[in-house]
């Protein structure tokens, strides 16, 4: 670089902003997740290059970075370094033209903090990282555009030389009953300024209050006139830094969590005055894989093609794309399938597979190299490469690793994880929950900021080479003729088993926890409400929150995001009928529920594109319903179905008199000439409506005209078919 222009400090600005337009885009990729979640699997293999939907995980945030615009990528190394950097070398990452993938390998970070605080000793040496730069873990799964986000960064950091980093978060509502995102993390608390979106507080639940509720600072309001406080939104690890996030790491040794400690740490140094600020997300994805149960959840996301252009039948990463069919089934060109076997919706099924006669599986992915014997029943699982199944064998809501050797009539109960190579005795039942390895289980458990190292030179390799006679000298856990160990859980850690894995959480486990909330009941006005915005000069909260109990409510804001990318990608309507459905059924919502919110989606989508005028609102609701009535139309069928889309256009009405109500005659219409809706529906919503209150006639009032025309019709075809019937008489 040559010698710093004179001038004063905006000419220095002004060159900064010059020079960092010139500098590469650069992203800090950490490919470890310093946890143990996922035990005993990691132990073998490191997470970044476990399977998701049969592509290794690490792939699919290179290639999203790769197409977001980035050009550099750190890749920081730490349990199973050289199996990472060996892979990255071999795969098409090493030579790609627009993306410039390096390794830094380091044994002794044990953290995130330790991982960055080496990053900025390499730094002060190497001068790598030349600017601002994308920090994201290995395990993140998005589509999102980087290149505004990164610009508004600049832009912001100009303004203002604190704010120093910006982090996603997207809407996400936790469950009421057990405080977790549907990735299965924590129920989030951030407080942010409506206005600037700048961070004034984050809370997870678990961690920081356990009671589900959150207390803030009454000095937020000193500074800040207007305080948004959200427990809907989902963090998505994906953080936009300047270099001073890594100088900060290097000052403060107790930085050792990302969250917990820094992001925390910068909300209450009041000396620095560092600013984080937030970005939301809309109509893109991005899920971070922090346990089997978001694995599960991000599995079925990329089946149902949220993650679009990162789903199995599209080419990246030089993975080997599947042909796509009917029913969201992915399948490979060469796989050997009996024409007795069921292979049901949402399901993958890999390259060199074979499935026997009558076996049924749904719901799962299968991947390269299995071979699956007859009558065999596999739901909601993840069975890796080269796996033997033999006949009879019964596996739900479980991950079997590569390797694995499930024998004749052996049951795999939901929640069961199978680590590499364990063979699984004839008619053998694994209980719930369990997690096997041939590798026995530690005396003591890490914590979960510890280190998941177990390469080669820590002695894995000599345990694994010994095994037969250790196995020989003990009976098999897995019956006679298996090998492997099931490993107990650990003291206070049940809640985590069910709670964090792929099988649905049980009933009872449920009802306790409904039970609990019951029990524990109770008003305490200390405590601030969980979403609102509160004011300085006001002592309630302003808020528009709907029931958390009200599971409607999160599935149709789910099926609203589904219609909006529907639209945005022109999907096809019958894969995006599978995308509701599969909401549908993890939401247990009925066909008429899903005809009122795709309606409600679309409306909602009228009114969110830009209209000046009542006339233009119009335009823009018939063009969505006439290019999408074939979707409305396959969940309003039945007439019940009809009337509940009818009092949800009556319901959005009353929520928006001003815009949507003058239209309810026209867009009702409409409906009806599109043949959504058939006059019996109308005309029994208009019976229905008899006895109800005037106010809650406005609506039937307003289209009066059009309901006795319809009458008259009506009673027109009748008196056509009495004259018919006479006549043939």
């Amino acid at each position: 670089m040559g010698a710093q222009k004179k001038g004063g400090a905006a000419a220095r600005v002004s060159e900064d902003a010059e020079v960092q337009s010139r500098h590469r885009l650069q992203a800090i990729l950490l490919a470890d997740s310093f946890a143990t979640k996922f035990r005993p699997v990691t132990l073998e293999r490191p997470k970044v290059l476990l399977p998701i939907v049969n592509v290794p995980m690490i792939d699919y945030t290179l290639a999203w970075l790769e197409s977001a615009g980035i050009e550099e990528v750190f890749v920081f190394c730490c349990a199973h370094s050289m199996q990472v950097i060996e892979y990255l070398e071999k795969s098409e990452w090493y030579s790609h033209p627009n993306l410039l993938v390096r390794t830094i390998e380091s044994h002794k970070s044990i953290s995130a903090g330790d991982a960055l605080r080496y990053m900025y000793e390499q730094q002060t040496e190497t001068s790598q990282i030349q600017g601002d730069f994308v920090l994201v873990s290995g395990d993140t799964v998005s589509n999102m555009p980087l290149a505004d986000l990164i610009q508004e960064h600049r832009e912001r950091k100009k303004k203002d030389e604190k704010a120093i980093m910006t982090m996603v978060i997207k809407q996400s509502k936790s469950s009421p009953l057990t405080h977790q995102s549907r990735l299965g993390t924590d129920q989030l608390f951030i407080a942010v300024d409506p206005l600037t979106k700048q961070l004034l507080h984050y809370e997870e639940d678990k961690i920081d209050h356990p009671s589900g509720s959150v207390c803030l600072e009454k000095s937020l309001l000193d500074t800040n006139p207007s305080v948004l406080v959200c427990n809907d939104m989902q963090d998505c690890y994906i953080d936009i830094c300047s270099p001073e996030v890594l100088s900060l790491f290097e000052d403060n040794f107790d930085y050792q969590h990302l969250r917990r400690h820094f992001v925390k740490g910068v909300l209450v140094d009041d000396i620095m005055g560092y600013k984080i600020f937030t970005h939301e997300i809309h109509s893109s994805y991005a899920g971070r894989i922090d346990n089997f149960r978001s694995y599960d959840t991000v599995s079925k996301d990329i089946i149902q093609r949220w993650t679009y252009p990162y789903v199995p039948d599209i080419n990246f990463s030089g993975n080997r794309p599947l042909k796509l069919g009917r029913q969201g089934i992915y399948k490979a060109s060469d796989v050997v399938q009996s024409r007795s076997a069921d292979v049901g919706a949402s399901t993958v099924i890999g390259y060199g597979t074979k499935i026997g006669h009558g076996d049924k599986i749904v719901n799962s992915v299968i991947g390269n190299g299995c071979s699956i014997g007859s009558n065999v029943v596999i739901e909601g699982s993840y069975i890796w490469n080269n796996v033997t199944i033999e006949d009879g064998c019964e596996i739900r809501n479980a991950i079997v690793c590569d390797g694995v050797k499930i024998r004749a009539g052996a049951v795999l109960q939901p929640g069961v994880v199978l680590s590499f190579n364990v063979v699984v005795g004839r008619d053998f039942v694994v209980p719930a929950y369990s997690k096997v390895s041939l590798l026995q289980q530690p005396t003591t458990e890490d914590s979960d900021e510890e280190l998941e190292y177990a390469d080669s030179s820590s002695g894995t390799a000599d345990h694994l080479s010994g095994l037969n006679l250790q196995m020989e000298s003990k009976a098999s856990e897995l019956g006679p003729d298996g090998a492997g160990y099931i490993w107990e859980v650990c003291e206070g850690a049940h809640d985590e088993e069910w709670k964090h894995s792929v099988a649905p959480i049980p009933k009872d486990k449920l009802s306790e926890i409904t039970q609990a909330i019951d029990d524990d009941d109770t008003d305490d006005e200390s405590v601030v409400p969980t979403s609102g915005e509160l004011k300085s000069d006001a002592d309630s909260i302003n808020t528009d929150v709907n029931d958390p109990n009200d599971d409607y409510y999160y599935f149709e804001k789910e099926v609203e995001g589904t219609v909006l990318r529907a639209v945005e990608e022109n999907i096809k309507v019958d894969l995006v009928t599978m995308e509701i459905n599969g909401l549908r059924l993890s939401f247990n919502m009925e066909s008429a529920d899903c005809a009122g919110a795709t309606f409600f989606s679309m409306i909602k989508l009228a009114l969110d594109t830009p209209h000046n005028s009542g006339s233009e609102l119009y335009k823009n609701a018939a063009s969505i319903i006439t290019k999408w009535k074939d979707l409305l139309g396959f969940y309003a069928k039945k007439i019940d179905e009809q009337i509940e889309v009818i009092m949800k256009f009556e319901e959005m009405c009353q929520e928006s008199p001003k815009e949507l109500g003058p239209l309810f005659t026209q867009i009702l219409h409409l409906l009806y000439d599109k043949d959504v809706l058939q006059e019996d529906a109308i005309l029994r919503w208009e019976e229905e409506k008899a006895g109800a209150d005037e106010a809650d006639k406005v609506y039937l009032k307003q289209c009066d005209t059009f309901i006795q025309w319809l009458k008259e019709a009506s009673e027109e075809e009748d008196e056509d078919d009495e004259d018919e019937e006479e006549e043939d008489n």
